[in-house]
């Protein structure tokens, strides 16, 4: 466990996908998503994944995601890991954007299973060790079948475990039984990519969550993990209850950073909830259902 400990501390143990926040006109509000991460730092988060899929990485130009990172880096300091998410299906463009991310003071990437590509299990190897293999910094291999349609097989996790700075994985396949056997064979530190798995994960020796929830409800995230890491298993399963619903609205709705950005201009954090194509902005009837599950959680809606 002690180098599990030690990559959790290269990472974080709550870290929260956090959204980029667009302008009116759809530009990148640098100062807005700046101003948000440092609110996120303060209520918990010991870590940021700044422009994964809830930060609409696929439809960000370069030039945009190199300066969120320099950016958000600049602004919580040593209070937070930034974990650039960096990575595409494209090998080479992603081994120049993370060398880019390092460069602006990254602290680690989340290294993305190549998706539309479909590549074999070698295929993912070859480009996770490419990626690794051009940096200094540490990675996070992030294994979601879901949106990828390839997962990564325990044994290629194995492999790729063997990198001195492949360290750790956010699992997002659903599949505990492939989870547990990864956390029993590597040192991997092992985040949750699925914010209802928190708890059982954590059970079985996960670090921590990578979580979309966070960018609202970090403080009850922050209060899950920590109860976890204590080994407070009551107080872990109240809050893990507590957050059930929270976690539907975010998740069972639209796609986690349509639903994010929707509640978060509705409890008046942020002041534009718009998004990039092909996203587009929740619509009303989309928000009473997010809002049913979340006043079911206790959570107040604001008056418009």
């Amino acid at each position: 466990m002690a180098i599990r400990d030690e990559y959790a501390a290269q990472f974080g143990t709550l870290i929260p996908a956090m959204v980029t926040v667009l302008t009116e006109d759809g530009e990148v509000d640098y100062s807005a998503t700046v101003e948000f991460a440092k609110r996120l730092v303060d209520r918990g988060a010991d870590g940021l994944v700044v422009t994964g899929t809830t930060g609409e990485s696929s439809t960000l130009d370069d030039d945009e995601r190199i300066e969120l990172y320099r950016l958000v880096k600049e602004a919580v300091g040593d209070r937070a890991k930034v974990i650039a998410g960096s990575t595409s299906n494209h090998t080479s463009h992603s081994v120049e954007l993370s060398q880019a991310a390092e460069a602006v003071g990254a602290d680690a990437i989340l290294l993305v299973t190549p998706y539309y590509n479909k590549p074999s299990q070698g295929g993912l190897i070859a480009h996770s060790f490419a990626v690794a293999d051009a940096l200094t910094i540490p990675v996070m291999l992030y294994d979601i079948p879901g949106r990828s349609g390839v997962p990564l097989s325990t044994a290629t996790i194995q492999e790729l475990a063997k990198h001195p700075r492949i360290n750790a994985l956010k699992d997002a396949k659903g599949d505990f039984n492939a989870t547990t056997e990864v956390i029993a064979t590597t040192d991997l530190a092992i985040y949750s990519g699925d914010d209802g798995l928190t708890l059982p994960l954590m059970a079985a020796g996960a670090a921590g969550v990578v979580s979309v929830s966070a960018n609202v409800a970090t403080e009850g995230y922050r209060a899950l993990v920590d109860a976890m890491t204590a080994g407070d298993l009551a107080t872990a399963r109240a809050r893990h209850l507590e957050l059930d619903p929270v976690q539907r609205a975010f998740m069972s709705h639209l796609q986690g950073g349509v639903a994010t950005k929707a509640i978060l201009k509705d409890l008046g954090i942020i002041n534009n909830d718009g998004v990039r194509l092909p996203w587009v902005p929740a619509t009303d009837t989309e928000r009473d259902e997010i809002w049913a599950d979340l006043e079911s959680a206790g959570w107040s809606r604001p008056t418009p």
